[in-house]
């Protein structure tokens, strides 16, 4: 590359890592060090290819601004715990909301496959759901509460179960991106698939009311942080297709570090659905249909506007402070 046009390419994003430096008093430790990673990525190469130029001076000297500003400017003076989940995890959900789009429209059209399938093959939600669980919940509906699974065993060992059991599959829904986003996607279509065929059974069987007033109690968190927890892993698998102009390795290391706090940020969503399993969806049959209609809504407005909405209105609200998250603002 000649390089008048190297510089012209970059010049924009240098003179706003200037001016991010020159207001650094909110500026994050992430972004400082993505920052440096990037300008010493640019030097490498003008030294490369530019030894003598001025430019290769200048990347000089902006790296070593940047290298005193990780090591020893004073640290950001907040609560970390707020900052992550009242500003940080939002902003990187809005940094990748193309990827979130694409998470949402995959997993309905798993959950619609499994609905399909469910409708034109009976034995196709035997082989899903497994014969015990079928035959049981058969036995269920005939005897009029459709939701009387939920009640057995005790609330806490219940709750606990579950949540480790959400857990486990959250983070293997985070993890398989490592195989460059395949091993999200092939266990999304597992699990949407298995959805879709779970309520179409239940529609077949004229007790989607009953299921829906039971299950979805904590279906609504529990299924939307999976949902969230593969956008994680789709995240993870494009750091490693699509380094742009980091090195693979920095590349995923980035999108690992981003990943992994989206991930975070659906572990008390998970908590939260597995104490209403545990606690709640066994009396929802007992239930006002008033208080039902509450927690279902409350639970679904929450983490939809936690993850859908709320970035939205963070990104506008910081849009005009390049100080606070200007790596927010070049996606």
């Amino acid at each position: 590359m000649r390089e008048v046009l190297f510089i012209q390419s970059n010049k924009e994003q240098w003179k706003q890592y200037e001016k991010a430096l020159a207001n650094d008093t909110l500026l994050s430790s992430d972004y400082l060090c993505s920052m440096y990673l990037q300008v010493l990525n640019d030097l490498g190469y003008a030294q490369t290819f530019y030894p003598n130029s001025t430019v290769t001076q200048y990347l000089n000297a902006l790296t070593a601004q940047i290298y005193q500003k990780i090591y020893k400017r004073k640290p950001i003076q907040q609560n970390r715990v707020k900052y992550f989940f009242k500003t940080e995890v939002p902003l990187i959900v809005y940094q990748y909301r193309s990827y979130l789009a694409f998470t949402v429209v995959i997993f309905f059209i798993t959950v619609a496959i499994g609905v399909i399938s469910g409708h034109y093959d009976q034995s196709f939600v035997r082989l899903v759901l497994g014969d015990t669980y079928i035959n049981t919940t058969l036995d269920n509906i005939q005897s009029g509460d459709a939701m009387a699974i939920y009640k057995s065993g005790s609330s806490w060992s219940n709750t606990l179960m579950i949540a480790i059991n959400n857990i486990y599959v959250g983070i293997r829904m985070f993890l398989y991106g490592i195989f460059a986003g395949i091993g999200t996607l092939i266990f999304l279509l597992y699990n949407g698939i298995m959805l879709g065929s779970f309520q179409y059974f239940f529609i077949a069987h004229n007790s989607f009311l009953q299921s829906f007033k039971g299950i979805w109690l904590h279906g609504f968190m529990e299924i939307i942080a999976l949902i969230i927890e593969a956008f994680a892993g789709f995240i993870l698998g494009a750091s490693i297709l699509f380094p742009k102009t980091y090195t693979r390795l920095q590349s995923f290391k980035i999108g690992f570090n981003k990943a992994f706090k989206i991930f975070i940020a659906t572990i008390p969503f998970t908590i939260t659905a597995a104490f209403i399993e545990g606690f709640i969806t066994r009396y929802a049959k007992q239930m006002p249909d008033i208080l039902n209609y509450l927690i279902l809504v409350t639970t679904f407005g929450c983490i939809v506007y936690y993850f859908f909405i709320y970035p939205f209105l963070v990104h506008r609200k910081t849009q005009n402070s390049p100080e606070l998250s200007p790596e927010y603002k070049t996606f």
